[in-house]
């Protein structure tokens, strides 16, 4: 049965699914109640909670908030998260992590990209925090063939909480797997790339959403995600990494947390940040120049 967002709604419905993170839970509902963009609701997803999680949800107060309490679904929790999209209000379906932070901007920049009624999913540029600290940028242009065909057959590079799409692609192309365990989004954004084509795809260069280490990964591993092997090298072996592009812990923070007293303390961060990746990517750029000069 199709489950139309009604046109009376607002224009993006977050997604916000959450399984024991009272850490950081407070923060990524606080950083998605900060957007600039204002005409939203918030999808907060209980997947069998067993801490305090409905008290920190409700501390809120804000009438934005949906709090579904359900309980715990198989795998990373997918049925849940259906159950709250089929109740979605919003012309526009974001992801947000309950361990991850958005930037101020992040909904603002994302409607922009769907002014074209052609585009039906997006995401913006990919912000991965390391287990030590560093902001590592993902250079991943969905639009260029290659890249394309990276993560449409071998391994996604776009972390959930970057990507945006319309309400209406869940009707015409499939809601979250639930017969799967893990990967789901990577599964689901295949789907809905593959049934409209890759001219429905739109990226953001401006990186609006910080990605952290998911608490359940394994915390020796520093290469963490693999393709960002080579991004991390060239971070360590100069003189000197881009500060903004560092966060350093501090009060026995966790880095989310420190990342959200610097934004509070310092409203041009963001800013900061998206200068910072541009210049790295410059920096890039100009090595393999280079390298293709002298070689």
């Amino acid at each position: 049965m199709a489950t139309t967002a009604p046109a009376d709604g607002p224009l993006f419905s977050v997604l916000l699914p959450t399984h024991d993170s009272p850490d950081t839970l407070g923060l990524s509902i606080a950083s998605v109640l900060a957007q600039t963009r204002t005409d939203f609701e918030l999808l907060v997803v209980g997947d069998g909670c067993t801490g305090p999680e409905a008290d920190i949800v409700q501390g809120f107060g804000d009438p934005r908030i949906r709090w579904f309490d359900l309980p715990k679904a198989p795998g990373f929790g997918y049925a849940n998260r259906n159950i709250a999209l089929r109740q979605a209000r919003g012309q526009l379906i974001a992801m947000a992590a309950d361990d991850d932070l958005m930037l101020p901007g992040h909904l603002c920049g994302m409607a922009a990209e769907f002014t074209n009624p052609e585009v039906q999913w997006a995401y913006c540029r990919p912000l991965w925090v390391t287990g030590d600290g560093l902001i590592l940028p993902a250079y991943a242009n969905l639009r260029l063939t290659h890249a394309r065909q990276n993560f449409m057959g071998h391994f996604n590079m776009i972390p959930s909480g970057c990507v945006v799409h319309r309400r209406s692609c869940l009707d015409e192309v499939a809601f979250w797997p639930e017969n799967i365990l893990k990967s789901g989004d990577w599964h689901l954004w295949r789907q809905m790339i593959q049934h409209y084509g890759p001219a429905s795809i739109r990226f953001n260069s401006r990186p609006t959403q910080l990605h952290f280490r998911a608490r359940w990964r394994d915390e020796t591993d520093e290469f963490w995600p693999r393709f960002l092997v080579h991004l991390r090298a060239v971070a360590l072996a100069g003189p000197g990494w881009y500060p903004p592009l560092r966060i350093e812990p501090a009060g026995g923070r966790s880095f989310q947390a420190q990342f959200w007293h610097e934004l509070q303390s310092s409203p041009n961060r963001a800013e900061r940040i998206a200068q910072a990746v541009q210049s790295f990517q410059d920096q890039l750029a100009w090595q393999a120049t280079q390298a293709h000069l002298f070689n």
